[in-house]
């Protein structure tokens, strides 16, 4: 019972705060990662991975002992400052979308490992709203009807809501949408 208890209390923990994170075109993004473990160490290796869609993981940088070693490609992009696992991606691109693989591992008297994924969804901020009115006069009283089109530039996961005296309108006899 003793043997097995005390490989459980050297077992490495890696956490996160969450497996999907949102950041902002254009920002920078911080994936906050701590690892703590029992054991003792005489090395600490930190992997950080990046698989996008469609395509196979690609190294972005590691260290062993805090020396950093990124991968030439990537080596103003990303940033990671030992001793603890987090990483820094600057500035944000929606090609940054993806899964970032966090890999740590630990040697002391063997070898222990963990690793994590996070979802990152890059959101694009959304421009401001363009309305169009057919007729473009706008005048239609007691004579036809009037059609409202609203446009954006750019942005992600964009929702429109129409209001009226900022109470939101729903489709019924007067009120159609598309």
């Amino acid at each position: 019972f003793f043997h097995s208890y005390a490989g459980i209390c050297s077992a490495l923990k890696l956490t996160v705060p969450s497996h999907t994170v949102h950041g902002i075109e254009g920002q920078p993004l911080h994936l906050t990662v701590d690892y703590n473990f029992s054991a003792t160490a005489s090395e600490i290796q930190i992997i950080w991975l990046f698989e996008g869609p469609q395509s196979n993981p690609k190294y972005l940088l590691g260290s062993v002992n805090q020396t950093v070693v990124p991968d030439l490609e990537f080596q103003h992009k990303f940033t990671l400052i030992p001793p603890n696992a987090s990483l820094m991606i600057h500035p944000l691109h929606i090609s940054d979308e993806g899964n970032y693989i966090v890999k740590v591992n630990v040697r002391g008297n063997g070898t222990i490992t963990a690793s994590q994924k996070i979802q990152v969804a890059v959101d694009v901020p959304v421009t401001k709203p363009i309305v169009h009115t057919e007729p473009s006069s706008g005048v239609v009283e007691y004579v036809g009807n009037i059609t409202l089109k609203c446009t954006v530039g750019k942005g992600t996961r964009i929702v429109y809501q129409w209001m009226k005296n900022g109470k939101p309108l729903h489709a019924g006899p007067n009120y159609t949408f598309s």
